[in-house]
């Protein structure tokens, strides 16, 4: 019987908006305005509850555009989410093909970078490098550039390095879909251990078979809901049965139905997620979401004083003009009485 404290991932409306600017500059523009009614959304996720437990395999289904990667993304911290609540207990790596390597760096060099940036010492990055290049694989091609790699030698690297970080909850996405028969079942037994460890993982994947390997329960998520949650078989067959009709439509209605929910994406707002809150009976501070990538009223005053500042004594430095001769009082010239108390003639003006 699980309880409260195996919990190791809980969501609570978890939702991710993207802002559809058409320029950079509007970028930078968006940051100094108060409200950003004109500009256009389109949301990622649009409210995603998700409670999983300690050991536990997860596997993420869905067509392209689902909101799949965006969900992994959010659980591995890449990006944060919009609204809603997240709880993580432990640490967390994904696994991506690309995912964080630097494709100038060599295989051993990415190593130990990806090692340093997760806290581990020389010492411990020493310890761990043999291990690491022995799982990889990849012979005399560690000590080359990762842009030289093929995408299968990517994704064993990528593999190596996570799993050797020893985290709390893992996240595969599409990272086995590339490689050969040996690796992948390398692969597929180091899960299965992660898992007798107590660990999370989710798996992000197309292919079926391997979703029914691997996971115990499956997420089906559709155009940014979690349309279906629940055990691997049930949710695989649902599934099947969709990708049968979606499959057997033309291509016309096809397009219209996926612009149809697209266009959902683009018109949801934080009207409908706060009804969906109220409706479900969580706090409306769900609402919140975290504050990163966030400016308040004041931080955005204070960021507009600063750039008001430099462009104002940028220009004075290029003048070659002092403050002081720009808030000095200018000198009237005294003048001589008798200025003023001069003949008075009359001029003739002629137009």
């Amino acid at each position: 019987m699980t309880h409260e404290k195996d919990v190791k991932v809980k969501l609570t409306m978890v939702t991710k908006q993207y802002d559809l600017y058409k320029r950079k500059s509007d970028k930078v523009k968006a940051l100094f305005k108060f409200s950003q009614k004109n500009v256009p959304h389109f949301w990622g996720l649009k409210g995603v509850d998700l409670e999983v437990y300690a050991g536990e395999a997860i596997g993420l289904i869905g067509i392209n555009g689902s909101g799949k990667s965006t969900l992994s993304n959010i659980l591995a911290g890449i990006i944060p989410h919009t609204t809603g609540e997240m709880y993580i207990n432990g640490e967390t790596s994904i696994i991506a093909i690309n995912a964080g390597l630097k494709p100038q760096l060599t295989g051993i060099e990415n190593i130990r970078l990806k090692c340093l940036m997760n806290g581990f010492t020389h010492e411990q990055i020493d310890n761990v490098l043999d291990d690491i290049i022995s799982f990889a694989d990849i012979g005399e091609f560690i000590n080359q550039p990762v842009k030289n790699y093929s995408s299968g030698m990517r994704s064993r690297l990528g593999f190596s390095i996570a799993i050797h970080h020893n985290p709390d909850v893992l996240i595969i996405d599409e990272a086995l879909s590339v490689g050969d028969d040996t690796f992948y079942q390398k692969c597929v037994d180091r899960i299965m251990e992660f898992k007798e460890q107590g660990k999370t993982i989710f798996f992000v994947s197309h292919s079926l078979p391997q979703i029914e390997k691997l996971c115990d329960k499956v997420v089906w998520m559709h155009y940014g809901d979690l349309r279906e949650y629940g055990t691997t078989a049930e949710v695989v067959e649902n599934y099947r049965k969709f990708i049968a009709w979606f499959r057997s439509i033309s291509p016309e209605r096809k397009k219209e139905y996926q612009d149809e929910f697209k266009a959902r994406q683009i018109e949801y707002d934080l009207d409908e997620i706060e009804k969906r809150i109220i409706s479900k009976g969580y706090d409306k501070r769900v609402l919140n979401g975290p504050s990163i990538g966030k400016m308040s009223f004041f931080t955005k005053i204070f960021i507009g004083v600063i750039i008001a500042s430099l462009l104002f004594f940028g220009t004075l430095h290029i003048s070659n003009r002092s403050f002081r001769s720009i808030i000095s009082t200018p000198k009237i010239e005294q003048v001589h009485p008798d200025f003023f108390m001069g003949e008075y003639k009359e001029v003739d003006c002629y137009f």
